[in-house]
């Protein structure tokens, strides 16, 4: 009977972790959803608001890295100045991958349609952080 009791427990405990893991990987892609909705809106101030209000925050693109917030909202600005440059964003999510609790890896590809400036695309990687209960984004190599 006790066999069965822990075999039991340990069935159960580990369904709530699974289901945690769930939980948090929706979460993360919430953020991802939030910001291509943001982005299609045009808002780039919004499309920010996923990003960690820090100095330490990392933008690494093709013109190299940027560190701060405002300096990648700035980034953001004047490389999408209208509508027409930031076209419609499209996200596809190749992977996620929780290194623990706090921290989760996202593999992706974007596109953006701009019939009037001709369409582009590439891949992202995005390293996530949960501060203050909030899964926000550290650190984007996007290329």
């Amino acid at each position: 009977m006790k066999t069965i009791t822990s075999v039991l427990l340990l069935v159960l405990i580990s369904f709530s972790i699974f289901a945690q893991k769930i939980n948090e990987r929706q979460a993360v892609l919430d953020v991802l959803a939030r910001q291509n909705k943001n982005w299609n809106e045009g808002n780039i101030s919004a499309f920010m608001e996923d990003y960690w209000k820090s100095d330490s925050l990392m933008f690494i693109g093709s013109k190299g890295v940027v560190y701060g917030w405002k300096a990648t909202l700035d980034r953001y600005n004047k490389s999408y100045p209208d509508r027409a440059t930031m076209g419609t964003l499209k996200f596809d999510i190749q992977k996620t991958d929780f290194h623990s609790e706090t921290t989760c890896w996202v593999l992706g590809k974007w596109y953006l349609t701009r019939p009037e400036k001709g369409d582009i695309g590439g891949y992202f990687t995005l390293i996530l952080k949960k501060i203050n209960g909030k899964w926000l984004i550290i650190s984007d190599h996007t290329s």
